[in-house]
């Protein structure tokens, strides 16, 4: 087949594979365009999970009927000022209205706020109507039928109805949050109301619109981040270490206001998290990056979902250290999930049987409901009240004497009052005085204003972990020479980059130099790790660092093996603690860095408010 040019159509329509993937990819770049044009209010309508109807509104400055064929024209955009590297603006290729209206059938009416009346344009399957006039509000409305109905293969790459409304309802989340003092309205016949008052544009203003879009657990739930690093600015909010989610869907990240999906960011968050999260958990995170556009490109994926930073490690150290800064500035928190499910737990039988599955105590599945029985009476009883001459003989308060009787086996509490002072002030610390040590494994203490349950081998643990990590870090690492120096074939690209890192890599005990173009020689790998196969280390060094211009990976493997001790050499469950000891402990978790969280990511303790009990009891 000769070369021919390819029509203008067919230009359209190859382009819009790559910008339009699906209906939600539409209403990201409509979206992005009603911003780009100063929108203060932005509603978007769905039918048919997209591919029937998207219509989204805007009070944005529009654009006036003479420029309403260039909107629709491939490569025209009122969005760049002749450099390619200076973006300011979401959008800047034109490409996005012309690549849906081939595809589907797009209607764009528009007003600009000094015109006397709108204008409207059409196009269907790519043909381009006439400009009319129409009378239209300030803005801009886009309406998009009947999507791929030009394009019927790509029909059968769309998920279910609920499956695409669901990931139109996901990309407005992303986009609303950075940009909190803009209104959002979420509607359709495929979706219930959705809708994102305008807040302030402040921190305040933040942590309103991340409630509206991540729930309201979350502010309660968040730590503060502020940080900055040769010209790179980061702020936003983290979850602490125990309040997490299953899957990373609830990670946002935005540069310069553009949601991305960028795995260096991701990379980080999973860096920053590493000893305080278990593998198959994520934190919930909101982060904002700010820099020159030109030390970030934003051109490098059609959809611009990804971006590549011009110092990656600078931008990956500035999130994994502003990270662990205010995870160990916070100190210890629990999470108020934690006492939400507690309070859950012991919500009083509503049906009158106790212990029942649905309303009792425990949530077991036994019951223990009374059966109704004849000629019962307090005389005959052996559980009748005590006889009032026994009652007036008997000793003031309990004695070691009468209770004696009650003694039934070993004690599965210890009272941690009964045979120690306590000192003063106790309750005011943030852990307060230990009461008490129950089943042997769970410490419970008292504060002012709280009711707290410590996992004694789950915090001891973290401890131990932690002073184990200082002191393997604060010197280099002991290292096992080999007898026979290995040497390791690697691309030439894989060796310069071990080479760069081999400084940081010796303090952690492994010591390797260059040996020719293309291998390294080891020579001394870290004894901790006993022995191991050089070779696959080092090439899966060579893959990290590829990926996030890291070595972080030998140092997770350490520090793997400071987790085993840690876990092997903390207190265990069902030792019996003096009182000295519980307050001991609580004090060192007081003063350690992330003990909120054992070193599996499990929460150390529980906090249950005052104020919580006194409602369970209908207090309140």
């Amino acid at each position: 087949m000769p070369i021919q040019q390819l029509s203008e159509n067919v230009i359209n329509q190859i382009a819009a594979g790559e910008v339009v993937e699906r209906p939600a990819s539409v209403v990201k770049e409509l979206v992005e365009n009603a911003l780009d044009a100063g929108a203060s209010r932005i509603e978007v309508a769905t039918a048919g999970g997209g591919l029937g109807l998207i219509r989204v509104i805007d009070d944005g400055c529009g654009i006036p009927g003479a420029e309403l064929p260039l909107a629709v024209a491939r490569h025209c955009t009122s969005k760049l000022s002749g450099d390619i590297h200076d973006i300011r603006t979401l959008g800047f290729r034109g490409e996005a209205l012309p690549s849906i209206g081939s595809v589907a059938r797009l209607c764009l009416r528009s007003r600009t706020a000094d015109g006397d009346g709108g204008a409207e344009i059409r196009v269907d399957g790519g043909r381009v109507g006439a400009v009319r006039p129409v009378a239209a509000n300030r803005g801009t409305t886009v309406e998009v039928r009947d999507l791929f109905f030009a394009t019927p293969a790509r029909l059968k790459f769309m998920k279910g109805e609920r499956a695409e409304a669901a990931a139109i309802t996901d990309v407005v989340k992303r986009i609303a949050l950075a940009f909190p003092a803009v209104r959002f309205t979420l509607s359709g016949t495929d979706r219930n109301l959705a809708e994102f008052p305008a807040v302030p544009a402040d921190g305040d203003g933040l942590l309103r619109r991340l409630a509206q879009v991540m729930g309201r657990e979350f502010p309660e739930n968040a730590l503060p981040i502020e940080a900055e690093r040769n010209g790179v600015a980061l702020s936003g909010y983290v979850s602490i270490p125990s309040f997490t989610r299953g899957n990373a869907l609830n990670q946002f990240a935005y540069v310069n206001g553009r949601p991305v999906r960028d795995k260096l960011v991701a990379s980080a968050v999973r860096g920053a998290y590493m000893d305080v999260l278990p593998r198959d958990r994520h934190a919930v995170t909101a982060l904002f990056l700010s820099l020159d556009p030109a030390l970030v490109d934003v051109n490098v994926h059609p959809a611009k979902a990804d971006v590549r930073f011009r110092d990656p490690g600078l931008v990956r150290g500035l999130i994994v250290g502003a990270i662990r800064q205010a995870l160990e500035k916070a100190g210890m928190r629990a999470a108020t999930t934690g006492a939400a499910a507690m309070i859950d737990a012991f919500r009083a039988p509503q049906s009158g049987s106790f212990g029942s599955g649905a309303n009792g105590f425990g949530g077991g599945s036994r019951h223990f409901d009374a059966e109704p029985r004849g000629g019962w009476n307090t005389e005959s009883s052996p559980s009748r009240p005590l006889e009032p001459a026994f009652a007036v003989a008997a000793p003031a308060g309990f004695s070691d004497g009468p209770q004696a009787s009650f003694d039934i086996g070993p004690a599965l509490s210890a009272d941690a009052r009964a045979t120690v002072a306590e000192p003063a002030g106790l309750t005011q610390r943030p852990l307060g005085a230990a009461r008490a040590q129950v089943h042997e494994n769970y410490i419970v203490a008292q504060t002012e204003d709280s009711l707290i349950i410590v996992d004694q081998h789950a915090a001891h643990e973290r401890l131990v972990y932690e002073a184990l990590k200082q002191a393997i870090h604060s010197r280099p690492l002991p290292s096992q020479m080999l007898l026979m120096p290995e040497i390791v074939d690697l691309p030439e690209e894989d060796a310069d980059r071990l080479a760069a890192h081999a400084e940081f890599l010796g303090r952690l005990g492994l010591g390797l130099e260059r040996f020719g173009p293309g291998a390294v020689c080891v020579r001394e790998t870290p004894s901790m790790l006993g022995e191991v196969d050089a070779a696959a280390l080092v090439r899966d060094l060579a893959d990290e660092i590829a990926e996030s211009d890291s070595a972080d990976g030998l140092k997770e493997r350490v520090d793997r093996i400071a987790a085993t001790m840690a876990c092997h050499g903390s207190v265990r469950s069902g030792r019996r603690l003096k009182p000295e000891e519980m307050n001991a402990l609580l004090r060192q978790m007081e003063a350690t860095p992330g003990s909120g969280t054992c070193n599996h990511g499990r929460p150390t303790y529980i906090e249950l408010k005052l104020a919580d009990i006194e409602r369970l009891f209908g207090r309140r």
